[in-house]
């Protein structure tokens, strides 16, 4: 039995799209710095589901390297946004979004 031509293309989809709406309800909702990160990651992860889905019921690899794009800025977003939210800590000792006001003028 060949498992992923056993699942219809619909149920990846549909779960891409749910873990899609839980991270931008956790980006929307949430004030925490770390949480947000944690739903852009997901997301992402959102977005690579749905590109392998394609990939695989089109026979095609364009969106397995569109995964790896995805995967390397998740990565770069991770370092960076990860490194910024370290410094901010230290400077105003919280990661509350409504907390920190270092842009303003």
């Amino acid at each position: 039995m060949n498992l992923p031509a056993a699942v219809p293309m619909s149920w990846y989809l549909i779960l891409s799209a749910v873990v899609f709406t839980i991270g931008i309800i956790g980006v929307l909702v949430r004030r925490n710095a770390l949480v947000i990160f944690m739903s852009i990651e997901l997301m992402l992860n959102a977005a690579n589901l749905a590109f392998v889905t394609f990939s695989h019921y089109l026979n095609s690899l364009d969106g397995q390297i569109f995964v790896f794009f995805v995967m390397t800025v998740a990565a770069a977003e991770v370092a960076i946004g990860l490194a910024i939210i370290v410094n901010v800590y230290r400077l105003k000792e919280t990661v509350y979004v409504d907390e920190i006001n270092l842009l303003k003028g």
